[in-house]
C-alpha cells in the first residue's frame, strides 16, 4: 500500500484546498510549458522533414532537367562533325564557285529541317559565312562577317568550339556549335550550327517553378522566366564584364544581379534563398544546383517551400497536440484523483477526531455521574435505576465509539487499494484509446505517395538523357537494353510485342556508356521495328553471347532484307531509304560503338536482316 506523508494526514481539508491551488497553479505552468516544446519541436521536425523531401524531390525533377538539357545539346553537335568532312563542303569553301556554293546553301536548308536546329552555315577562313541554311530569307547569313565571334576563331584555333550569344543578324539568343573544315595547317573554314532553347524554356514555364542555366561566369543563359535571361548569378569582376561586353555575347543587356538573396546553405548543392518573381512578392525557395555535363554550365532549379513547409508544420503540430494533450489529460486526471482522495481522507480524519473529541467528553460526563449515583446509592433506590440507564448508554456510547474507531480504520485499509485499482482501471482504458492510430497512419501514409510519381517517369528518360560524350565504364547490358525498349514503347504501342528479348546468360557488363549505347540500341531497334511494318509475322529477336574477344548482341528481323547496293553504303553519311531520314542513325550508331573499341557487322537476304554489334567485356 502506498505510504503517504505524514503532513498529508494531518492537514486540514482547508490547508489542503490552499496547497491544491498552488500545485494546479505549477501543473499549468509545466503543461504550457512542455506544450510549447511539444509545438516548438515538431515545427522544426516537420520543417526539416519537408524540405529533405523537397530536395529529394528537386533532385529527381533536377536531373531530368539536365538529362532532358543534354539530349537537346547530344543531336546538334553531330551536324558539325559530319559535315566537317563532307566532300560538298570541302569543295564549296575550296572552289567558292556559284555552282557548289548553290548546292551547299540547298544541303544545308534540307538538313535544318530535319533537326531541331535554328540555323546552320559554313564560313571561310577570313569569317564571311558563303553559304547558309536560311541563304532564302531577306536575313540571311551569307555574305555576313562572323570572324569576330568567338566560337569561329576557337574553332579554327582547336578545331571545335560551343559559345552562347545573343545573334547579330537575328538577335535570338542562342548556342553555336562550330567545327573547323579541314586540318589546323590547312584549314577551310568552319561549319556552325546554331540551336535556339525555345520550346525547351516554354516546357520549364508550364512547370511553374523557375529554372535557369548560367555560365562560367554566372550569365543566365537559358530560363523559365525570359526576363531573367543575360542577368548574372552574382555581381561581375570589371575584366569579365568588360571581357563579355566586347565579344557582343549578351548585345546591351544590363548584366543584373537576379533577384536572388539571403542563401543559406543547406549543402553543397542544396540551399534556401529568398526570390522576387515577375508579377509576385519575395518568397523563399529550395534552390537545387546541378552541373550540365559535357558544358561549363549549371542548372539551378527552384522549388517554393513556405505552402508545403506550412502544411507539414501544421500537420505535425497537430500530430504533436495529439500526443501531448491527452497525456496532459491524464496527468490531470491522476492529480485530481490524488486530491480528492488527500481531501476525502482529511475529512475523514476531521470527522473522526472530532468523534474521538465529543466521545472523550461524553465518557468524562458519564464518569462524573456514575461517581455521584455511586455515593448515593445506597438512600435512593430510583437514583439506581437512573444510574443503570446511564451506565447503559455508557456501554452503548463506548461501543458506538469502539464501532466508530473501527470502521474508520477498515475506510482507512480498504480506501488505498480501491482507489488504486480505479488508477490502474483509468489507465488502460486510455491506453487503449491511445491504440486506435489508423486515422494518423493514414494520413502519414498520404505524405508518403507525390515525391514518390515527377520519379520514376523518366528514371528511364533520366537515365536515357543524363549524359553525352562521357569516357567508358563498366555498363550492365541487360539494364541497357530495357531501358531502350522502355523508351520505344510509348512510339510503337502495341507492335512492339514483335521485339522478342532472349535473356541473356550471365548480366552481362561491358565498356562504354549506358545512355551513348542506349542510344545504338534505340537505332537498331527502331530500324528493324519500321522495317517489318506491315509485314505479317513481324518478329525482331534480340540476343546477346559472350565471345573470345567479348560480347556480341544481335538484332535479327524477319523483314524483306536490305537491297544490296544501299547494303554496301548503309554506313555512309545522309544514306537512307526512308522518306523523312537524315541517314545519320547507323552513322553515329557505328562511330559511338568505335569509340568504346567495338564495331558493328550487317547480313542481309530474303530472309531478313541481322545487325551485331560487338563490344568490349568490362573487367
Amino acid at each position: 500500500m502506498p505510504q503517504r506523508r505524514a503532513s498529508d494526514l494531518s492537514s486540514t481539508p482547508e490547508q489542503l484546498g490552499r496547497r491544491a491551488v498552488r500545485v494546479w497553479l505549477g501543473f499549468a505552468a509545466i503543461g504550457f510549458a512542455i506544450t510549447a516544446a511539444a509545438l516548438q519541436g515538431s515545427g522544426l521536425y516537420a520543417r526539416d522533414s519537408e524540405l529533405k523531401a523537397l530536395a529529394a524531390q528537386a533532385r529527381t525533377d533536377a536531373d531530368l532537367k539536365v538529362a532532358l538539357l543534354s539530349a537537346v545539346l547530344e543531336n546538334p553537335r553531330a551536324l558539325p562533325l559530319l559535315l566537317s568532312e563532307d566532300q560538298q563542303v570541302h569543295d564549296a569553301l575550296a572552289r567558292r564557285d556559284a555552282v557548289a556554293i548553290d548546292v551547299l546553301n540547298r544541303k544545308l536548308e534540307s538538313l535544318v529541317s530535319g533537326t531541331k536546329a535554328s540555323v546552320l552555315y559554313v564560313a571561310g577562313t577570313d569569317g564571311i559565312a558563303a553559304a547558309s541554311s536560311n541563304w532564302r530569307e531577306p536575313n540571311s547569313f551569307v555574305g555576313g562577317n562572323y570572324g569576330f565571334r568567338a566560337y569561329f576563331s576557337e574553332a579554327m584555333k582547336t578545331g571545335t568550339a560551343e559559345y552562347f550569344a545573343l545573334g547579330n543578324v537575328s538577335k535570338h539568343p542562342g548556342l553555336y556549335i562550330s567545327r573547323r573544315v579541314g586540318s589546323a595547317t590547312a584549314p577551310l573554314g568552319v561549319v556552325v550550327v546554331k540551336m535556339e532553347f525555345d520550346q525547351l524554356e516554354q516546357n520549364w514555364r508550364r512547370a511553374n517553378w523557375p529554372t535557369y542555366v548560367s555560365d562560367e561566369h554566372g550569365v543566365v543563359l537559358v530560363t523559365s522566366i525570359p526576363s531573367w535571361r543575360f542577368m548574372t548569378t552574382a555581381a561581375l569582376a570589371g575584366p569579365n564584364l568588360a571581357a563579355i561586353r566586347e565579344s557582343e555575347q549578351v548585345g546591351d543587356a544590363p548584366l543584373m544581379p537576379l533577384p536572388i538573396t539571403r542563401p543559406e546553405a543547406l549543402s553543397q548543392e542544396v540551399s534556401i534563398v529568398h526570390v522576387v518573381t515577375p508579377g509576385s512578392n519575395e518568397a523563399e525557395y529550395l534552390r537545387l544546383s546541378s552541373p550540365v555535363p559535357t558544358t561549363p554550365w549549371r542548372l539551378d532549379y527552384l522549388v517554393p517551400v513556405e505552402v508545403p513547409v506550412a502544411a507539414a508544420v501544421r500537420v505535425m503540430r497537430l500530430l504533436a497536440l495529439g500526443i501531448v494533450l491527452p497525456l496532459l489529460g491524464l496527468a490531470a486526471y491522476l492529480l485530481w484523483r490524488r486530491q480528492s482522495a488527500q481531501m476525502r481522507i482529511a475529512t475523514e480524519q476531521a470527522a473522526r477526531s472530532e468523534l474521538e473529541r465529543r466521545v472523550a467528553e461524553r465518557t468524562q460526563d458519564l464518569s462524573r455521574a456514575r461517581d455521584r449515583l455511586q455515593s448515593e446509592i445506597v438512600g435512593h433506590r430510583s437514583t439506581e435505576a437512573k444510574l443503570q440507564v446511564v451506565q447503559q448508554e455508557l456501554v452503548q456510547a463506548n461501543r458506538l465509539a469502539i464501532l466508530g474507531q473501527v470502521a474508520a480504520g477498515v475506510a482507512h485499509e480498504i480506501n488505498q487499494p480501491v482507489a488504486t485499482i480505479r488508477a490502474y482501471a483509468d489507465n488502460a482504458r486510455t491506453f487503449l484509446e491511445r491504440k486506435q492510430t489508423a486515422p494518423v497512419e493514414e494520413n502519414l501514409g498520404a505524405i508518403a505517395a507525390l515525391t514518390e510519381r515527377i520519379g520514376s517517369i523518366t528514371e528511364n528518360l533520366k537515365a536515357f538523357a543524363r549524359k553525352g560524350r562521357t569516357a567508358a565504364g563498366p555498363v550492365e547490358l541487360r539494364a541497357v537494353i530495357e531501358s531502350a525498349v522502355v523508351l520505344l514503347r510509348s512510339r510503337f504501342g502495341g507492335r512492339l510485342d514483335a521485339l522478342v528479348v532472349e535473356p541473356a546468360p550471365a548480366p552481362f557488363k561491358v565498356m562504354g556508356s549506358r545512355v551513348r549505347l542506349e542510344q545504338v540500341l534505340i537505332n537498331l531497334f527502331q530500324n528493324a521495328l519500321e522495317a517489318l511494318e506491315g509485314c505479317d509475322h513481324a518478329r525482331v529477336e534480340v540476343s546477346v553471347e559472350e565471345t573470345a574477344e567479348g560480347v556480341a548482341l544481335s538484332v535479327l528481323d524477319n523483314g524483306p532484307g536490305i537491297p544490296p547496293a544501299m547494303l554496301n553504303s548503309l554506313f555512309t553519311p545522309f544514306n537512307t531509304s526512308k522518306e523523312t531520314g537524315l541517314g545519320l542513325g547507323l552513322v553515329i550508331s557505328k562511330e559511338i560503338v568505335a569509340d568504346y573499341g567495338g564495331r558493328i557487322e550487317v547480313a542481309s537476304g530474303d530472309s531478313g536482316t541481322c545487325f551485331t554489334v560487338y563490344l568490349l567485356k568490362a573487367a
